[in-house]
């Protein structure tokens, strides 16, 4: 009866998988669905049930679990029942099950009230702490990963899917694999990080796997990945004190995505146009008139030179 279940439930979770590529979804957001997936699953097996044994009290009992047993923070566990949501959601569409259990459990335990448990902001760094971070970095890769992180305003995915025949030289510009999340895939970067992700470049051949095409590749030889990204970041900023992983507080961390921040921020304090600053971060085109507003290549590029923050690398 056991292997039953458990072929039953490995194939609703491939069905889901498809399903999820059929509505277009990033491979990112569908490799942490199902990655939240197999840990709800893995709780499952543990409890002797399935799938579609789900209900009201095996909720909240995972919850606890995640929050007792996983030391999950809420935020994360937030995010483990989206990916539920969104998995039993499809089960109603297709008929498999008559109503979504996880609704009401989320709607009830998860939800966020106004006055508690404050998210913070997320930490904003001057000039001159960004400068002083990546100063720090002593290893060639992970410092090329910051400088292109800080000078691009890119996601941490789209740095990991660059490769070394995207990046322009001669017009120092990076073109971007294309994601459902990007309009814009033509980012800039200027002559301080060209300098340091030359020197990456010296060495990368030593590294890499012949056959590899990656910009960025691992101690494996082979292309980097999100955690050893967060790894790299997170290691550099913890050593100069930007970076308190034991904090509960958003504000006393430093990840990939506060490069994009401090991206945005800077340029916009340095005067730079917000339609610009959009263009840059490839920000999706929601309006119809967003569609007509085609912003110059060459000036787009000028106009990036001119409001970058300069950190003196």
């Amino acid at each position: 009866m056991e292997g039953v279940i458990l072929q039953k439930d490995n194939d609703l979770i491939d069905s889901f998988t498809r399903d999820c590529s059929l509505r277009n979804m990033s491979k990112e957001t569908v490799r942490s669905y199902i990655s939240n997936l197999r840990v709800f699953k893995g709780f499952l097996d543990e409890e002797g049930l399935g799938l579609l044994q789900v209900n009201r009290n095996v909720l909240k009992d995972f919850i606890l679990y995640l929050r007792e047993v996983r030391k999950n923070s809420q935020k994360r566990i937030q995010n483990d029942f989206s990916a539920l949501n969104c998995f039993y959601e499809y089960m109603v569409y297709e008929g498999v099950v008559d109503r979504n259990p996880v609704l009401e459990v989320r709607k009830r335990y998860l939800r966020r009230y106004k006055g508690s448990d404050p998210p913070g902001e997320r930490k904003l760094i001057s000039v001159e702490q960004m400068s002083d971070l990546i100063d720090s970095i002593l290893d060639p890769k992970d410092k090329a990963m910051a400088m292109v992180l800080a000078k691009t305003g890119v996601r941490r995915g789209e740095l990991i899917r660059m490769d070394l025949e995207d990046v322009n030289w001669e017009e120092l510009s990076i073109t971007l694999k294309p994601t459902p999340k990007r309009s814009n895939r033509l980012v800039f970067f200027d002559d301080e990080c060209a300098r340091v992700l030359r020197r990456w470049l010296e060495i990368r051949p030593k590294i890499a796997k012949p056959e590899e095409s990656a910009l960025f590749v691992s101690e494996a030889r082979n292309r980097i990945n999100r955690n050893s990204v967060y790894e790299a970041i997170t290691k550099w900023a913890k050593r100069i004190g930007l970076h308190d992983p034991s904090s509960p507080k958003m504000e006393d961390h430093f990840s990939p995505h506060n490069f994009r921040h401090w991206f945005t921020t800077h340029l916009i304090r340095n005067g730079m146009k917000r339609e610009y600053v959009k263009e840059l971060r490839g920000d999706a085109r929601r309006e119809a008139i967003d569609l007509y507003n085609h912003i110059d290549r060459e000036e787009l590029r000028k106009s990036y030179s001119a409001h970058v923050p300069k950190l003196g690398i």
